[in-house]
């Protein structure tokens, strides 16, 4: 993640415990959350209290100036925890820890949807090409001679001096080993610098593209309310500008979950099949037969690049994971140990590094050329090798994977994200969610440290280059003049449908309460879905949480008198101080399941993907509520909740507060 470097701020002591021997939790994230740290922040010391503490649930968080997690400022954990609420929607229990030893691994039947592509490519983004995009830059500015005279001088040095002795793969190796060990040895080799500053060309300054410095770790620099929401945005616009393929992710279709007998579903037409409408209706007006009245060729070639994307939608899930796996390995987060992981990969670059000081260049091109030749005419033996392995070492293959082996216990961004939300629970205090504002942002340069940019520029050239663009602001924020002024047919017509379409969505609405009232299933969970922008739902947690079961208005309640903790509905309205389930009248609770029994839960989409388009086009004014699905390990155990603001909330008290082993759908 692009926030490790600024998480690395000296050297801390490992955690005392040995977390991959240690029998006393299921995986190490279990164990790392209640392991006692050294330096606490508001969380941790919070846990020498017996009750529960509110952090900021019921406040604004973002006024609370000392780090809730020691070691990791809060605009870093707001950051980890708004991803993890897009990133992980659908998990499930499993009875045993894989290999790598932490939470949240996909499943083996991990099926493709048009959203869960969307929610990758973003996480691709944020984790992966954001700090490449950085590298670029630095490499830039090494090459330009414009700056970094001292580092650049060295480098040289260093390089030509290599280069006559014949040691260039040494001191290669080298340097890695010096980046990994000392982290100090990075900022002196890549000083820090805004990456829409850099002109990844020349390696000078540059205006950024959005016409103001607003943001460090941005491609385009735009200005955010929160760390991160730039890059955030940057993402999701990206996805909206893929053209045909994406589709189907650029409009959210399998938006998190569709519940059952969503409206719409059936009326409205599917995005996905506007390409492939398009080409019919142009074949007809050719006078050519439309390819879906007889081609036979679509439906297979449609399956086969949903195949593909599937494939690609797992590639780039495994180098994210891989990367951020690698970024917090080099930059760890307490609780996960500091110096351990970087002291593996030092042992692996030593021998690399030894090696390749004793090896001759003629030896190694004569090995390259052995091991391509045998790779290509070898292939009997190679397949007699690799039966031999399967049957003697049946699981060998994922031994060798890398997050197996040498990655084991190194936790990617949403399973570091799992193990704070633990560590809240261990200490009674719940993480509250990160801040929200529904505010544009201002558009003001963000703060620089000249001292420590090395961008070959004067302090005034730097100020003037991430100052806000006049031009650039007064374009982007005035509309068209033809657009303000000049009403045509085709607007009115739009504008008249919009309404009639309004009009018929709270027509469906008023049926829909009429429907539940005389027992609907499927009108129940519809009650209430629809509410005015902005309005927030009360309570908000950490305990109680705002919603509706089966049209019946409600709170949901997390009991951890007893133990294990209880998950109950309860039409009451509970002071705070009486919220055990015992004290609710039994005609009140209308269904209450202990957290230790939970195997599934599934976020889901008020109104399904397709409704909730129709009501954002066409009714601006209101937002869709989403909902929760609970599957317990009965059959009769399944409760769906609807009409929660809080969703996201109770989803992360529930996936942290008892030891279950997660994984992702």
């Amino acid at each position: 993640m692009e926030s490790t470097q600024q998480r690395e701020n000296g050297e801390q002591k490992d955690p005392p415990t040995d977390t991959v021997a240690c029998p006393d939790g299921p995986t190490d994230s279990h164990v790392l959350s209640q392991v006692e740290q050294d330096e606490k922040g508001l969380s941790q010391q919070a846990g020498d209290t017996a009750e529960l503490t509110d952090l900021g649930w019921s406040k604004p968080v973002q006024h609370i100036e000392e780090p809730l997690i020691a070691g990791l400022s809060n605009q870093d954990l707001w950051m980890l925890l708004r991803r993890f609420d897009k990133q992980v929607y659908n998990v499930k229990a499993v009875p045993n820890a894989p290999l790598q030893n932490l939470d949240l691994t996909r499943a083996g039947d991990d099926e493709f949807s048009p959203d869960k592509l969307r929610a990758t490519v973003e996480r691709f983004y944020t984790s992966v090409v954001i700090i490449l995009v950085g590298f670029i830059n630095h490499v830039a500015r090494l090459r330009s001679w414009r700056n970094l005279d001292g580092q650049l001088s060295f480098a040289r040095f260093v390089y030509s001096l290599a280069w006559l002795l014949d040691i260039i793969f040494p001191v290669f190796f080298a340097t890695l080993i010096a980046l990994v060990i000392y982290p100090p040895c990075r900022q002196a080799m890549f000083p820090p610098a805004p990456i829409a500053l850099v002109d990844k060309d020349t390696g000078g300054i540059q205006r950024p593209k959005a016409g103001v410095l607003g943001s460090h770790d941005s491609i385009t620099g735009a200005p955010e309310n929160f760390k991160g929401e730039a890059a955030e945005q940057e993402a999701s616009n990206l996805v909206a500008s893929v053209a045909s393929v994406a589709v189907g992710s650029a409009v959210g279709k399998h938006d998190q979950g569709v519940p059952e007998g969503a409206p719409l579903e059936g009326s409205v037409p599917d995005a996905m099949n506007m390409v492939s409408d398009t080409a019919d209706a142009q074949s007809a007006a050719d006078g050519r037969i439309p390819a879906d009245s007889h081609d036979k060729t679509r439906q297979p070639m449609k399956e086969s690049v949903m195949e593909a994307a599937n494939i690609g939608m797992q590639v780039i899930s495994d180098i994210t994971d891989t990367f951020e796996k690698f970024a917090n390995a080099l930059s760890a987060t307490p609780p996960f140990p500091r110096l351990t992981p970087r002291l593996r990969l030092v042992a692996v670059l030593v021998p690399a590094c030894l090696v390749s000081s004793l090896i001759s260049s003629h030896a190694l091109t004569k090995g390259i050329g052995f091991f391509v030749g045998f790779a290509f005419f070898g292939d009997p033996v190679i397949r007699r090798g690799l039966a031999f392995l399967n049957t003697k070492f049946p699981h060998w293959q994922k031994l060798l994977q890398i997050q197996n082996s040498l990655l084991k216990g190194i936790p990617t961004n949403a399973q570091l994200t799992l193990t704070l939300l633990r560590v809240g629970e261990a200490n009674a205090s719940p993480l509250p969610p990160p801040p929200t504002s529904l505010e544009q942002p201002p558009s003001r340069p963000a703060s620089l440290h000249h001292e420590e940019l090395e961008l070959g520029a004067t302090h005034g050239e730097i100020e003037q280059a991430a100052s806000v663009d006049p031009h650039h602001t007064s374009q982007s924020s005035q509309p068209e003049p033809q657009a303000t002024h000049k009403k045509t047919l085709a607007s009115g017509i739009i504008v008249f449908f919009r309404g009639t379409t309004a009009t018929g969505v709270e027509s469906k609405r008023g049926i829909d309460r009429v429907r539940a009232t005389i027992g609907s299933r499927h009108a129940k969970n519809r009650v209430g879905v629809l509410r005015p922008k902005g309005k927030h739902s009360t309570p908000v947690g950490p305990i109680k949480f705002d919603a509706r079961h089966k049209g019946k208005r409600g709170t949901v309640i997390i009991d951890s008198s007893g133990e294990p903790p209880v998950l109950y509905f309860t039409t009451d309205s509970p002071e705070d101080e009486n919220l055990q389930l015992k004290n609710r009248k039994k005609d009140t609770v209308l269904f209450q399941i202990p957290v230790t029994e939970i195997r599934e839960m599934k976020k889901l989409g008020g109104l399904g993907w397709k409704g909730k388009l129709v009501v954002g086009w066409a009714m601006g004014s209101k937002e869709v509520v989403d909902g929760l699905l609970i599957v317990g390990k009965d059959p009769e155990q399944r409760f769906q909740l609807t009409a929660m603001g809080t969703r996201n909330q109770l989803f992360n008290r529930l996936i942290a507060i008892d030891g279950q082993v997660w994984e992702c759908c």
